[in-house]
């Protein structure tokens, strides 16, 4: 939260995104986000979370029900102005 270099960087992908329609959330808890995506396979250490991306392999990925959920709850938050809205993360 300190680091002015890491916000502005943040306000840059979030300009991006919103450019080209990519859809951002937040998580509410890191730890949690750490828990459920695990270490890096190469080094066993933890990863760097502040930025992930997810993408879709292949067209027929929507029609998977988590990813449309996720889609919709993305578009209906833009739909009342909450462009970067925070997921969260079950227990």
């Amino acid at each position: 939260e300190g680091d002015i270099a890491l916000q502005i960087h943040f306000t840059l992908i979030q300009a991006f995104c919103c450019e080209n329609d990519i859809d951002i959330v937040r998580v509410n808890d890191v730890g949690k986000l750490a828990a459920i995506v695990g270490p890096s396979e190469e080094s066993g250490e933890p990863r760097d979370l502040h930025c992930i991306l997810i993408t879709n392999p292949n067209e027929n990925s929507w029609k998977d029900a988590a990813l449309e959920k996720l889609n919709s709850f993305c578009e209906e938050s833009r739909n009342v102005n909450d462009w970067v809205p925070t997921i969260t993360l079950p227990e």
